[in-house]
């Protein structure tokens, strides 16, 4: 059995088909966050902005005059911690900061300041998704 390079399954596979998953359930989750963003009345921005080795910000968004810089945790159902609990105080003070460097490379700050909100999806094995916004986490 030729188990070289091509040839059958590698450990490397099993990961990278996890992080493949991994991935499109938070794109999935991202898109579900967006749509709850816009159904509030809110203007999506930017997504997924990068700012180097800093990190990202999955949403940029407008409310009124608030700039918006939220963060999404998308979650398979099962026995897990709930996505909210995933904002850490280390992670928050990240997001103020990538959100401080968002505003500095677009123009300065809205008149109505700047919020950070975090949306938790959750997907279930079975029926609708459940999304939870969080307004002002950190």
């Amino acid at each position: 059995m030729n188990v070289g390079a091509g040839g059958g399954p590698h450990m490397s596979h099993m990961s990278t088909n996890t992080d493949l998953a991994r991935g499109a359930r938070g794109r999935y989750g991202e898109e579900l966050a967006a749509r709850r963003l816009t159904e509030a009345g809110m203007t999506v921005l930017e997504r997924n902005w990068r700012c180097g080795r800093t990190g990202e910000i999955d949403i940029v968004a407008t409310d009124g005059d608030v700039l918006v810089v939220c963060e999404v945790k998308t979650r398979s159902g099962g026995g897990f911690q709930h996505p909210m609990a995933a904002v850490t105080p280390k992670k928050a003070a990240r997001l103020r900061d990538l959100a401080e460097r968002w505003i500095q490379a677009h123009g300065g700050a809205p008149p109505g300041g700047v919020r950070i909100d975090l949306i938790g999806v959750v997907l279930p094995r079975r029926g609708a998704a459940v999304v939870d916004h969080v307004r002002g986490v950190a």
